[in-house]
């Protein structure tokens, strides 16, 4: 294609469709790259699609289904004239501008490229994992412990996250269970402290999920002893996995600077990267707070850097 957009936009969950909301109001004409489908690192419409009850987004008091906000999303996006193109990008080129991005065969170019291209939570790889993910499995506590009020629950993980959760759900859970394979904690002296001293937190140590239980939702889970490899059922009401995100920034490397933990690195308060141009909002570059409301707060900062840069550089 020879025509040179004055945006791309690389990713299509919160972050990136709000860009897209406020660079289509801007006049900038974005495409908005959002992926495939059949890609669970890669989907169109990010983490959200895979849950169900979103209840902490401002301006849903009753609460609102994942995929439908995302919808919402898009539906506002494209009423301003966003142009969707449902792919996964290929390559990219920001080693001058026009910038060029590649999906297949087929190169795209742009003054300006929005990277929202997100993280994905680590899984156990399990067979029930995508079925009843959203229905008593999730990867995200802050997102949906409310809904576990009084309930017995586990979460698995040993590092900081998985016990800053555990943590957090006893605001609401009867029980939290942290399912931990060794014999000892990875998290920091202090997380281990806190768990240690809330009764409502029992470790399971040298155990590990071996299958999740549930028929529609979620009912329990098969644990292994990692030492006598015996299993044994626990039945609980929710399963938070808890063993880490990876930011989607392989397409990236080489061309963006990377945190050592795989993040896109931005400057402060603002979505700069180091390719001037080139910006980046959401979960791809917030190894932080990792929530939807957030995300689509960068991905404005984004879509204004972008038309300020333009403005300023455009020739």
């Amino acid at each position: 294609m020879n025509d040179i957009r004055d945006v791309i936009i690389i990713g299509s969950g919160p972050a990136g469709l709000t860009a897209a909301i406020y660079t289509a109001r801007a006049n900038m004409a974005p495409l908005v790259i959002e992926g495939e489908p059949s890609s669970t690192s890669d989907q169109p419409g990010g983490q959200l699609m895979l849950t169900t009850d979103v209840e902490n987004f401002p301006g849903f008091p009753e609460g609102i289904m994942g995929p439908e906000l995302m919808s919402n999303f898009r539906s506002q996006a494209s009423r301003f004239g966003a142009e969707f193109l449902t792919a996964k990008v290929t390559s990219v080129d920001f080693s001058e501008r026009p910038f060029t991005i590649e999906v297949g065969e087929t190169s795209y170019k742009a003054n300006t490229v929005i990277v929202s291209t997100g993280a994905q939570s680590l899984m156990l790889g399990l067979p029930n994992e995508d079925r009843l993910i959203g229905h008593g499995l999730s990867t995200c506590a802050t997102c949906d412990g409310f809904f576990f009020r009084d309930q017995e629950i586990a979460v698995v993980g040993g590092g900081d996250s998985a016990v800053e959760e555990a943590t957090f759900l006893t605001r609401f859970a009867s029980k939290v269970y942290l399912v931990h394979r060794r014999d000892e904690l990875r998290a920091s002296k202090i997380m281990c402290e806190r768990a240690f001293d809330n009764p409502k937190i029992e470790i399971l140590w040298n155990s590990q999920v071996v299958e999740i239980q549930g028929d529609g939702k979620l009912s329990g889970v098969i644990l292994k002893d990692t030492l006598t490899e015996a299993t044994r059922s626990l039945s609980v009401d929710g399963l938070f996995i808890a063993i880490g995100h990876r930011p989607n920034t392989d397409l990236f490397e080489g061309h963006l600077e990377l945190k050592e933990n795989g993040y896109l690195v931005t400057e402060p308060n603002s979505s700069l990267t180091k390719v001037p141009g080139v910006f980046a909002c959401g979960d791809v570059q917030d190894d932080y707070y990792r929530q939807a409301i957030t995300a689509a707060g960068s991905g404005c900062m984004a879509a204004i850097d972008a038309e300020r840069w333009l403005e300023d550089h455009h020739s």
